[in-house]
């Protein structure tokens, strides 16, 4: 018999560096009682580090079911596995080994209890990827991290918000590093991460993606960069034949600055700061990070560990609401997706839709 509880999803939520503001965070969505509506929270840090922060928000009122068992949860309550039970000196505000060290243990039990199917969905809070290097973990960040735990061969990290959906072809790669990446191979392969996740992960029948030009200008057919004749438009033209809906490439000033986003289901930027700066500008508050291409959901907020702020009580919870929120939709998602196309009457249909679609939609000018 299904119950409530099995509609549910189990949310498991790592809590970063300790010494940021990953806990306040969660403390603060996890106080307002209706998040037990929607899901089942299990919070993977520590009770002592979890009441170090709680003595500093005397105002919020909660309580926590201790588990040893990830797979077992109460789902009346909000739900604690202890990933590590020796003292832990806990610093706020000052970035140092230790906040390091008790972020990968936190994430990477939340991890594998994700991939183990023991969790639903997985919501990260921020780590700073200076202190996480060690011998055990070389990642530069949850994505990477993910990715090699899947056994993927490419993921893309995937920033959304109500307006926008922005991912990036590179993701933490210093500036001068960036061009040897411009290839047909990559930008072929985060296109068809794009798509099938527009599709599945965002219900988006027939997704229209646009591709940024890594120069000015889209490189003035050569004049001032050969990487958008050379890589980018050969790339867009193999995807389109492929029947991956893209267009480009796009001057990236122009192409936000001109409303231009509003014709796209998704955009596809060649680096960090091109997609994360109008991302973050546009998204105040409610932009989260997704990581497409594995085979499970994790979501995190669009901001980092904030050690300037962390441990004075005003930190603002509303993009780490948002990813519990964005991870709840696309586990739900996936889910009436992979329904829908395991019925082969539902997927007859939805090709005739989609067939009808195509025949009214006119290729949008580059």
């Amino acid at each position: 018999m299904t119950t409530e509880n099995d509609k549910k999803p189990v949310i498991g939520i790592s809590c970063g560096d300790i010494n940021g503001i990953g806990i306040e965070l969660i403390l603060k969505v996890l106080s307002d009682s209706r998040i037990l509506d929607i899901c089942t929270p299990v919070v993977f840090s520590n009770n002592k580090a979890i009441n170090f922060y709680r003595k500093s928000l005397p105002e919020l009122n909660m309580n926590f079911s201790i588990i040893r068992d990830s797979g077992r949860v109460n789902h009346k309550q909000l739900n604690l596995f202890n990933c590590w039970e020796e003292e832990v000196n806990i610093t706020p505000g000052i970035m140092n080994e230790t906040g390091g060290r008790y972020a990968v243990k936190s994430l990477t039990t939340a991890a594998q209890a994700l991939k183990e199917g023991k969790i639903n969905g997985l919501v990260t809070a921020p780590i700073h990827k200076k202190n996480i290097q060690s011998a055990e973990f070389s990642f530069t960040g949850h994505t990477p991290y993910l990715k090699n735990l899947f056994g993927v061969s490419d993921v893309a990290m995937f920033m959304i918000a109500a307006n926008m959906r922005v991912a990036l072809l590179t993701e933490h790669v210093p500036v001068k590093d960036i061009v040897p990446h411009i290839t047909r191979e990559h930008i072929l392969s985060k296109l068809n991460i794009i798509n099938n996740s527009l599709k599945r992960d965002f219900g988006i029948n027939k997704p229209r993606i646009a591709v940024l030009a890594l120069n000015p200008h889209a490189g003035d057919e050569g004049l001032i960069g050969k990487e958008e004749e050379d890589a980018i438009r050969p790339a867009v033209r193999e995807a389109k034949q492929k029947d991956v809906f893209c267009f480009g490439p796009y001057a990236a000033d122009a192409f936000f600055a001109r409303g231009q986003l509003e014709k796209f289901d998704g955009v596809l930027a060649m680096y960090h700061d091109q997609g994360l700066i109008p991302f973050k500008s546009m998204a105040i508050g409610e932009g989260v990070n997704f990581t497409a291409g594995i085979n499970a959901v994790r979501t995190s907020p669009d901001h980092g560990v904030a050690f300037d702020i962390a441990g004075k009580g005003n930190a603002d919870e509303s993009s780490f609401r948002e990813a519990i929120y964005r991870c709840i939709d696309i586990i739900d998602s996936r889910k009436e997706y992979d329904e829908q196309y395991s019925n082969p009457l539902k997927k007859m249909s939805s090709r005739f839709v989609a067939n009808a679609v195509d025949e009214k939609i006119s290729e949008i000018p580059e």
